[in-house]
């Protein structure tokens, strides 16, 4: 539940603008308050272009109550974070961009969303061979610890990197983006609903039963159309 004392986001978002940006070439107001997701603890996640911006900058406020994350570039340094974010397969900014509710606008947001949103249609780059032998590899390693450890502080942890990996790998070779933390999840959905409940329900029941089964027959499926685990014969720098 939101707090029902405070200013409606976007009125705020619209202020905040006009009173400290008032003179930027265009702002949006991205994340979970845009998508009908946010919670008690949401912020607003606002997007500036201001051309007389020198250097993209990120700074944190708060205002009326709301936290507010600010995002500033100008009409050129954008366009480095969006192929950052590409090259890591974590769109976070073409995201925003994509979804944001305009603020102000003098005529430069419409271009700017069509790049953001080709790029996210345009998916990450497609993995090499071999780097789909090393994840293999990495995810066999994590795999054969987690099997082995009998010690369940450990085994939390080492589920919680295997977790992540195996995400990464299923959604990589799918050439789908990627996420951390929360948009993990966000992202295996946006894939697959039917995996992500299956992926959930192996970790859910390892992590209140104790039950290693389902993790194990889960990341053995994933791992089988690529030649299955991977030890023997595993080589990475050798001259």
């Amino acid at each position: 539940m939101l707090h029902s004392n405070r200013l409606a986001p976007e009125k705020v978002a619209k202020n905040f603008i006009n009173n400290h940006f008032p003179h930027c070439d265009g702002a949006l107001l991205a994340g979970s308050v845009v998508r009908g997701e946010a919670t008690e603890t949401s912020d607003l996640d606002i997007v500036i272009f201001d051309n007389a911006t020198r250097s993209s900058y990120r700074e944190s406020r708060i205002v009326s109550e709301w936290p507010i994350e600010l995002f500033v570039h100008n009409l050129h340094s954008y366009r480095d974070y969006f192929e950052s974010d590409f090259k890591r397969a974590r769109p976070s900014l073409p995201r925003m961009v994509s979804e944001g509710i305009i603020l102000k606008d003098t005529g430069v947001i419409d271009a700017i969303k069509s790049e953001a949103k080709e790029l996210l249609a345009k998916g990450p780059e497609v993995w090499s061979t071999e780097t789909i032998t090393t994840k293999r590899y990495f995810i066999t390693d994590t795999l054969e610890d987690f099997i082995g450890c009998n010690n369940r502080l450990e085994g939390i942890f080492i589920a919680n990197t295997l977790a992540e990996l195996v995400s990464e790998f299923v959604l990589r070779t799918n050439r789908k983006w990627i996420g951390a933390s929360k948009w993990m999840v966000r992202s295996l959905k946006e894939y697959d609903i039917q995996f992500t409940e299956q992926f959930i329900k192996a970790f859910d029941n390892y992590y209140r039963n104790d039950s290693k089964r389902d993790i194990i027959r889960l990341v053995d499926t994933i791992l089988k159309p690529y030649g299955g685990r991977l030890f023997v014969g595993f080589s990475i720098g050798k001259k």
